[in-house]
């Protein structure tokens, strides 16, 4: 009886274990892109700059070359979004993370323009220094 069962059990272990391969090739590919350089951008008062880090984040290879590809609109489109604004409307993490959600959504709508924005997730801010 004893050998049946490990016969048994032996004869459905492949099948289990080839389940599992297929689980693990089906799953993302999940990316951090890093914008380099740095964005470095004049604030609205004399003298004064904001030098900031970008990481955008990414799920699967086609969204994380569609994201490489257009990289210098992306660019600009945060530039724009950047320049100009007032050192006291970026002090607080509220504040902060306004401009992050900005940045979200600017950038979705530079990839539906220019392609489409799937795969693209979020965008992080790795460095933040207004001087």
């Amino acid at each position: 009886m004893r050998l049946w069962v490990l016969l048994f059990s032996l004869w459905l272990m492949p099948a289990f274990v080839h389940a599992n391969e297929d689980a693990k090739a089906e799953e993302p590919t999940i990316e951090y892109l890093e914008m380099s350089p740095k964005f470095t951008v004049n604030l609205a008062e004399p003298k004064k700059y904001l030098l900031i880090n970008v990481q955008l984040l990414a799920e699967g290879e086609a969204a994380i070359t569609k994201i490489k590809k257009h990289l210098p609109a992306l660019r600009h489109e945060l530039i724009m979004l950047f320049s100009g604004r007032p050192a006291d409307s970026l002090q607080t993490m509220q504040q902060r993370e306004a401009l992050r959600q900005e940045a979200l959504i600017v950038l979705g709508k530079a990839l539906d323009r220019l392609e489409t924005s799937d795969g693209f997730k979020d965008v992080f801010f790795t460095e933040f220094l207004i001087n």
